[in-house]
């Protein structure tokens, strides 16, 4: 019988996720973020300009200009052949445009791509890795790749793997890894160096939820620190659910730019990207399909 005025217990957090939410602490509180600093006096993460890119005969970027602001979860969404990867690529250093300016938390980055490239961590489309290194060794590598020292590498390893819960898996070589596992890991070796940018090319594909969780949640508490995030990807649900702003590219061009809500309207997102895109495609003439040839 419930007795009036009582209050619930609080549900007992288990033992393995308090580990995990303080891991997850411990990568971003204990070291001196550059993050942080990109906050300074409004200074944006991330500004493009008039960028452009040309494959050939085709213009797959189109002088598209965007401002990311410092500490925001900032969503790229288009269709298929949109220039999204390449716009990323771009901003990476991947890529060079063709014109146009990017600049990386007030940097330059023609003028100063190493300086710029090091405020970044990035993880990109159609992933390629050492995969016949463990775990461990491809964070080493990518750790003493940015300059870290060793001891500093291994302490900010131990850290990520019990963030992403990747601790048993770090003496297995990657190529053992399940997709999910694979994401999770590249992205530990783009955070290793504390960036002020996250680059982040469909992080969320091919990973199965529990792996989806994990990881929005140390990309929560990243942003939450002051770090800004630039993500591509096509769940609107995972967009409209996590981006403060979004850009919304249709060949190579924005067509709408804001805050989730300023971009959607009345509608839900998918329902606004779809009007952008062009709607539904035309499906007359397809009547045979529905004779069925037994």
């Amino acid at each position: 019988m419930a007795v009036a005025g009582a209050v619930d217990a609080p549900a007992v957090v288990p033992a393995e996720v308090q580990e995990q939410a303080a891991a997850i602490d411990a990568v971003f509180a204990t070291e001196d973020s550059a993050a942080a600093s990109a906050t300074v006096a409004g200074t944006a993460a991330l500004s493009l300009r008039g960028v452009q890119k040309s494959f050939g005969d085709t213009r797959a970027v189109d002088g598209i200009d965007l401002t990311v602001p410092a500490g925001t979860f900032y969503g790229l969404v288009g269709p298929n052949g949109a220039g999204k990867t390449t716009t990323l690529s771009m901003i990476a250093g991947l890529l060079r445009p063709d014109r146009g300016s990017i600049v990386v938390g007030g940097v330059d980055a023609a003028a100063h791509p190493l300086k710029a490239k090091r405020l970044m961590g990035v993880l990109p489309d159609r992933l390629r890795t050492f995969d016949r290194l463990t775990g461990r060794q491809l964070l080493y590598y990518f750790g003493v790749l940015r300059g870290l020292k060793p001891a500093v590498v291994e302490s900010r390893t131990a850290d990520l793997a019990r963030a992403f819960d990747l601790t048993d898996a770090l003496g297995r070589v990657v190529s053992d890894y399940s997709a999910g596992m694979t994401k999770k890991v590249m992205l530990a070796g783009a955070m290793i160096h504390s960036p002020r940018l996250l680059v982040l090319d469909e992080p969320f594909e091919a990973v199965d939820p529990v792996s989806s969780a994990v990881i929005l949640d140390i990309l929560s508490a990243y942003v939450a620190h002051g770090g800004t995030v630039i993500l591509s990807s096509h769940g609107m649900d995972l967009v409209e659910r996590v981006c403060s702003r979004v850009a919304v590219l249709v060949a190579g061009q924005v067509l709408a730019e804001g805050t989730i809500d300023d971009v959607r309207g009345e509608l839900t997102l998918e329902q606004r990207f779809i009007e952008l895109a062009g709607g539904l495609s035309d499906v007359e003439g397809l009547e045979w399909l529905h004779t069925f040839s037994d």
